[in-house]
């Protein structure tokens, strides 16, 4: 597995831009999840991306 390529303490700053709530930081799937909107964030090349229109709709 390998280490995000991000300071661990950037994701602490990090909120969801549609409910404005924490993310959970998924090492496996690189991916910032807000549970309260159902949507994963991606992170590409250790760059979180914060678009709705890039996120992933949980099941």
């Amino acid at each position: 597995m390998s280490t995000p390529g991000f300071d661990r303490h950037m994701l602490e700053a990090l909120i969801c831009p549609v409910t404005h709530q924490t993310l959970k930081y998924d090492a496996e799937k690189q991916e910032l999840v807000s549970k309260a909107a159902n949507l994963a964030f991606p992170i590409r090349d250790g760059i979180p991306v914060m678009l709705v229109d890039e996120a992933r709709v949980l099941d």
